[in-house]
């Protein structure tokens, strides 16, 4: 499906901010139900855009936002999409099978109060997945690609993890023993559209609507790597359950510092995504006994022998605001370049996405393959590796290669793309006569 939906400029935005009633988002079966997420990523990019625009009049740009990070956030966020085309058959089915076999009471899919209910019950839900996703290291390691970012900007709420949609949905099945599959699918959406906007350092408070909803405010202290600001602020839409289970935190005089406790470095987005896995394994062999081992597992990512579930909150850096920000030092030209390769990334997405359902499962699995080495020759460029010109020419070459192969063997695919494929052509091709030199001369150094 493409990401490019024609949604009003209203109906659009108010879908942001959770603005919308019972009767217009609900519906029969699930199969009614729109791809949300995906129609809002125009108003996504337009929030954004507002937001740099705000800021370069604060004269704040360079503070709140890094193109390399921006970069990373959007890109974790297409990975994201990607990997939810192939997850939302098998969540949604399994929630409309609990519904139809083992439900104790049937609600009314059209009833205000079923809807009522079912944005309650998620959010509810949501609290406990998002708080064991920081207090079980299992989960810790797919949700702390959200955390990664050392910026706190709209792009940061596009930062996620492929693996978190596989488990999370597994919280949300007890709400199918009531609720009708298409109201817990509706509100899974909007739980985390609502979640975006909340993603941002301009807005300071909402007044009375902090006891009540998660703001900015409360949600700049979840992320947070101040000892303050250690796992606090679970909630998604309502505060009100982290008041109630005591896992509130308000925002302090002392400024936030975002990110990990432990940065990691890199605008890889494989790596972003990979890294704490990695550690986790290490620290599996490394422990002795079967106990401790499953300790790192099922215990916090803190956890070490003789310390609590959590572990302890002295061991956290006493870090004060300001702390040094991984920023690489990329050349005024190769910025250009990554912006206008970055944007054709998502293009070629889209028109890829917009014809999912065409495509064979090796079709499918090549393409997706294709996209993931796409967007880590942009992590390569933004981390400045020695060997990105290598991992660039290679990809300028493979796209023109399979534009020859698309021009000639399916020629009703390129006449409906027939401008964008001239533009990728003209891109790539133009591409190509930069990277040669670059690996002929300066292949074994870094992009400068």
């Amino acid at each position: 499906m493409s990401m490019l939906q024609n949604t009003d400029p209203l109906t659009g935005t108010r879908r942001l901010f959770y603005a919308v009633t019972p009767n217009e988002t609900s519906f029969a079966t699930v199969d009614e139900v729109p791809d949300y997420i995906i129609e809002a990523f125009p108003y996504f990019m337009g929030a954004m855009l507002l937001e740099l625009i705000v800021s370069v009049i604060e004269g704040k740009q360079d503070e709140r936002y890094s193109l390399a990070d921006t970069i990373g956030s959007i890109t974790a966020g297409a990975f994201m999409i990607a990997v939810s085309a192939m997850v939302r058959g098998f969540e949604v089915v399994a929630y409309a099978a609990i519904n139809k076999h083992y439900s104790f009471v049937t609600l009314p899919w059209d009833s205000p109060w079923t809807w009522i209910l079912a944005f309650l019950g998620l959010d509810f839900m949501y609290y406990w997945f998002h708080r064991l996703a920081h207090e079980v290291n299992m989960l810790w390691a797919f949700h702390q690609v959200h955390h990664s970012s050392e910026e706190y900007n709209l792009s940061t709420a596009l930062r996620q993890s492929v693996f978190q949609r596989y488990t999370s949905w597994v919280f949300y099945t007890v709400l199918a023993l009531a609720l009708p599959a298409s109201a817990i699918y509706v509100h899974v959406q909007f739980n985390t559209l609502y979640q975006f906007w909340i993603h941002t350092r301009i807005i300071k408070s909402l007044g009375p609507l902090e006891y009540i909803l998660n703001t900015p405010s409360h949600h700049r202290v979840h992320h947070g790597r101040n000892r303050y600001c250690i796992d606090k602020n679970y909630a998604g839409t309502l505060i009100i359950w982290d008041r109630l289970f005591g896992t509130f935190e308000a925002e302090q005089e002392e400024e936030v510092v975002y990110g990990l406790v432990h940065p990691i470095q890199t605008f890889d987005p494989i790596q972003t995504q990979l890294c704490h896995m990695q550690w986790m394994w290490q620290q599996f062999w490394l422990q002795q006994g079967i106990f401790n081992k499953l300790c790192v597992i099922f215990k916090g990512p803190g956890w070490e022998p003789g310390k609590p579930r959590l572990g302890n909150i002295e061991d956290i850096p006493d870090i004060k605001y300001p702390m040094p920000k991984y920023r690489t030092q990329i050349a005024g030209w190769c910025q250009v370049y990554v912006t206008i390769h970055f944007a054709l990334n998502i293009m070629v997405m889209d028109m890829y996405g917009s014809k999912y359902d065409m495509h064979t499962a090796l079709g499918a699995m090549i393409g997706i393959s294709f996209l993931i080495y796409s967007f880590t020759c942009v992590g390569a460029l933004c981390d400045v590796k020695s060997y990105a010109p290598v991992l660039e020419l290679i990809r300028c070459v493979m796209v023109l290669s399979m534009d020859a192969y698309i021009t000639r063997s399916m020629p009703d695919y390129a006449a409906v793309y027939y401008y964008h494929l001239i533009l990728l052509r003209v891109a790539f091709g133009l591409s190509t006569l930069i990277w040669i030199p670059q690996v002929l001369i300066n292949g074994k150094k870094k992009v400068e």
